[in-house]
């Protein structure tokens, strides 16, 4: 076992919070223990998660004698970023130009968990991101993956999501397979156009600079040098999820959306994006990030109408089982 002390200024209490939460956060993060006595400041396990600890304290003082406040949301977002990656400098995480540029408009984080999920998005090769309509998963995947693209970061953007409703059974439509598998990628066209003017995203998808493919041609393939977006990953059976995320190749990462609370799969299949989220946890170098009602930026009846929905959801979930008719 270890042993670090360190020195606790006036900012002590706003880096505990209240009734010493964020140091409980901390303790449970790194598997250590943190005592205070008097000015100083024990922090007690092994060796690396002492170190660790220990680097993120003072990061921590820092960035309240900055003027931060260490909300729930701002913890949670600290705590589990510099966990996956010690090295990093905790400032860089609230640096206001944390930004998307494109051609038609500047994009910025504007909830905490949205900057989370961007900062995640330029630091690890796969992120898997859920939560409700109207949060910007889908939306800021493309600005991400546009502004990649432009600054030559990748070479190309793979767009693709499966076609649940058509069982993956496209042939019965009309037209190629761009225009078979265009209705299902209309929210990832919708975010695209709104970055891009459309002679531009015309050229890119005539260069194959910008391709679009249903999950289920995904198969054999290895996907070097690209940005990838799974969208509706909810509707991706285990299987499905497995075979898109081993077609990564060098220089690539993918970027997996969907909201769990609308799995179109038939009854007895299981979501790969439950799947995936419950299996690759604690995988190093994949992010989960979960999105709330309280992220929705869109008409703030949205925000209402998700709350409700999950209010009644939750009743459901609560409510003892209907008797069964007599006989």
């Amino acid at each position: 076992m270890a042993e670090l002390t360190l020195d606790c200024g006036p900012t002590f209490q706003t880096l505990a919070g209240a009734n010493d939460k964020n140091l409980h956060r901390i303790e449970q993060a790194f598997n250590v223990r943190i005592t205070a006595r008097g000015d100083k400041l024990k922090i007690t396990g092994e060796a690396a998660d002492t170190d660790a600890a220990g680097r993120l304290i003072a990061q921590l003082f820092e960035l309240i004698d900055s003027g931060m406040e260490l909300n729930n949301g701002a913890m949670k977002f600290i705590i589990a970023t510099f966990r996956d990656d010690p090295a990093i400098r905790v400032k860089d995480m609230f640096d206001e130009r944390i930004h998307l540029s494109t051609p038609r408009r500047e994009v910025y984080p504007r909830s905490m968990t949205q900057r989370e999920y961007v900062f995640a998005m330029s630091r690890f090769d796969v992120v898997l991101s859920t939560g409700p309509a109207g949060t910007g998963k889908t939306y800021l995947a493309m600005a991400c993956a546009v502004n990649d693209l432009l600054k030559k970061r990748v070479s190309r953007i793979i767009l693709t999501r499966p076609a649940v409703e058509a069982g993956e059974r496209l042939g019965f439509l009309p037209g190629d397979l761009t225009e078979k598998i265009n209705p299902y990628l209309r929210p990832l066209y919708d975010a695209l156009f709104d970055m891009l003017e459309p002679d531009h995203v015309k050229r890119l998808m005539e260069n194959a600079q910008i391709e679009i493919a249903p999950l289920g041609y995904m198969r054999g393939r290895t996907l070097s040098d690209s940005f990838v977006i799974l969208d509706e990953g909810q509707n991706a059976t285990p299987d499905q999820m497995k075979m898109f995320l081993t077609r990564l190749g060098i220089n690539s990462k993918a970027v997996i959306t969907g909201d769990v609370t609308q799995v179109d799969l038939p009854s007895k299949r299981d979501s790969g994006l439950i799947h995936a989220n419950r299996i690759l946890r604690d995988v190093p170098g994949i992010r989960l990030i979960k999105f709330t009602e309280k992220d929705v930026v869109r008409h703030e009846l949205v925000k209402r109408i998700v709350a409700a929905y999950e209010r009644d959801a939750n009743e459901r979930e609560e409510a003892p089982p209907a008797p069964e008719p007599r006989p």
